[in-house]
């Protein structure tokens, strides 16, 4: 049997903290600290933008290329990919991220061989889940026919996806390698493999598509292949670096054991994460029911694209500092968790600040990089600001998401997400866009409702938290 420590994913309980914490006054954050932790959180961030943004790059770049095969082939694929990511993508991605608090907070408190225990577990955990995911997949173009799409591009779509099942595996993978690299605070390594796995993948693409001939279907092979080899890169160099010689000592059959209590994590992972992604792709489908749903839907999808493309910068920032709280948890240092939640917030605020200011002064050419048509540049100019505004709340809380995740708080996180999307921000899309007749301006006016009380929320559950005595939900 495994010890109690090993089991639960709260490393540092009440007791521990408060006996660490006894007779010390708290101080006051000074300067010095602050820039410190800065620094550090900036010198883990940086890679994992890079990262983040390298591997979105692959599904566009496979998109990219399908569109010169004509407007079929790109629509089937476009859908395939917004289906792949709602159904699959963002679902290993929720689960792997319980590896934050677990691995993040094992580092912390020095229980190396723990790290490696765990990211077998999670993989285990995730080619499982990942037989059920595909059996969707493979019946993608039937359920898409079911839900009222076109017939031709869901036929398109489902031939693509099924293409892409062997990838499917590969990420959940790679999620989990991932964090096992950045909860040690060793991120550059995932930096340099990402980008060499793009430039491979952009060959592939070539080679499959107009050399092999396979159409389509070549891009959604490229995706699984191009997955793998990133996996192999990772695997490799945790195999032969020096630098986890403690944390990873081999296979080990421990890693079947306490299935349940990764899961209890992992699962409110998942959710806490899904009920997100999931609300900015259903404000795509309610824009097909708009008055001109051509125009609104080609908008919207623009405006999904470009918050995506934003996105990943506060995913890398929330990577962070996720990893700077579980560690210091795990260490049993909660003051420096606090000093590092505070320092994330100022720098998702600055990043924020600079990314609208940004999304403002290209409105009126950002729309020309993806239509020819002045009613959709127009439009695209118009929402831009709304985008901006967006775009700065969504960073903020995902920042904040990113050291719940690390405190272990996703159950409580997922009920958040739950109401401020679900409660508040789609009715409230419904709302503006239908009764108050916004349009798509309205849709996304929701969202940013929804964005506004998690973020709130988030920021009281902070604040309120009394950090020398905190533990997981």
């Amino acid at each position: 049997m495994m010890g109690e420590e090993e089991s639960n994913p709260l490393l540092v309980s009440n007791e521990e903290i408060t006996s660490t914490t006894h007779g010390v006054q708290r101080e006051a954050i000074n300067v010095s600290e602050f820039v410190v932790e800065g620094k550090k959180q900036l010198g883990l961030a940086a890679p994992l933008i890079a990262a983040n943004i390298l591997q979105y790059c692959l599904q566009v770049i496979s998109v990219m290329f399908v569109g010169h095969l004509g407007e079929l082939p790109l629509s089937s694929a476009s859908m395939a990919t917004s289906f792949a990511s709602v159904s699959g993508y963002s679902v290993l991605l929720g689960m792997a991220s319980a590896l934050e608090t677990l691995c993040g907070q094992a580092y912390g408190a020095k229980q190396y061989h723990m790290l490696g225990i765990y990211t077998q577990r999670a993989i285990l955990i995730l080619l499982t889940l990942s037989i059920a995911l595909s059996l969707i997949w493979f019946n993608t173009g039937l359920i898409l026919a079911t839900l009222g799409q076109d017939k031709e591009i869901s036929s398109g779509a489902g031939e693509f996806i099924r293409w892409m099942i062997p990838g499917l595996f590969a990420y959940g993978v790679l999620q989990c390698l991932m964090r096992f690299l950045q909860t040690q605070n060793i991120v550059v390594p995932m930096m340099i493999s990402s980008g060499l796995t793009l430039l491979f993948h952009i060959l592939m693409c070539w080679v499959l598509l107009f050399k092999v001939e396979l159409g389509s279907k070549g891009a959604a092979l490229a995706n699984a292949i191009s997955y793998w080899v990133n996996v192999l890169l990772l695997a490799l160099y945790i195999k032969f670096s020096k630098s986890f010689s403690k944390s990873f000592t081999g296979f080990s059959a421990e890693a079947i054991h306490d299935l349940l209590g990764f899961l209890r994590l992992s699962i409110p992972s998942a959710i806490m994460i899904c009920l997100e992604y999931w609300s900015f792709e259903m404000v795509v489908l309610l824009s097909g029911l708009l008055p001109n749903p051509k125009l609104e839907t080609s908008v919207l999808s623009i405006s999904l694209n470009t918050c995506w493309m934003v996105y990943t910068i506060s995913v890398g920032l929330g990577g962070a500092v996720s990893t700077r709280v579980s560690n210091e948890f795990g260490a049993k240092q909660p003051q420096r968790a606090r000093l590092a939640v505070c320092v994330a917030a100022l720098i998702a605020t600055s990043e924020g600040v600079i990314v609208g200011m940004i999304t403002i002064l290209v409105r009126d050419v950002w729309g020309k990089l993806y239509s020819n048509e002045t009613e959709v540049i127009a439009y695209v100019a118009r929402i831009m600001p709304i985008l901006a505004l967006s775009n700065f709340i969504d960073g903020f809380q995902c920042v904040l998401s990113g050291a719940a995740r690390g405190c272990g708080w996703q159950n409580l996180c997922a009920f958040i997400n739950l109401g401020a999307y679900y409660v508040v921000g789609i009715p409230c899309a419904v709302l503006f866009a239908f009764i108050f007749h916004i349009g798509g301006i309205g849709l996304w006016m929701g969202i940013i409702c929804g964005l506004a009380v998690q973020a709130l929320i988030l920021v009281i559950v902070n604040l309120s938290t009394d950090w020398e005595n905190v533990r997981n939900s």
